[in-house]
């Protein structure tokens, strides 16, 4: 199993479950974003608590969740980043386009506050 979805009141929680997000896992998460975007979430909490790596797919795969719930008029919010996936949205000047919260509960907050 690479990912553990919860389905909430208000929002969709992807957990990525392993340690990389790279070029084997990250087209199934984007098949997973958009068969859930699909089903009308338009709200999506993407927790990387576990990925150690993440390379230039995963970064793909992120902007897609992200495009999604914009297209979707929801909001998409990435938590759990490690010292080195942090570094790479940084290097990458997503962290000016994406919404990064610190922990979970501040991630649901976000979307309480965009809902």
């Amino acid at each position: 199993m690479e990912f553990k979805i919860d389905k909430f009141e208000n929002h969709t929680l992807i957990k990525v479950l392993e340690e990389k997000l790279d070029t084997h896992i990250a087209p199934t998460l984007k098949s997973e974003l958009v068969l859930v975007s699909g089903n009308g979430e338009k709200n999506i909490i993407l927790d990387l608590g576990n990925c150690r790596y993440c390379d230039s797919s995963g970064l793909s795969a992120i902007l897609v969740a992200n495009r999604l719930c914009k297209n979707a008029s929801g909001t998409f919010v990435l938590t759990g980043l490690n010292d080195a996936v942090e570094r790479l949205i940084t290097i990458s000047q997503l962290d000016t386009v994406l919404n990064i919260s610190n922990s979970l509960q501040e991630a649901e907050a976000l979307i309480k506050e965009a809902g």
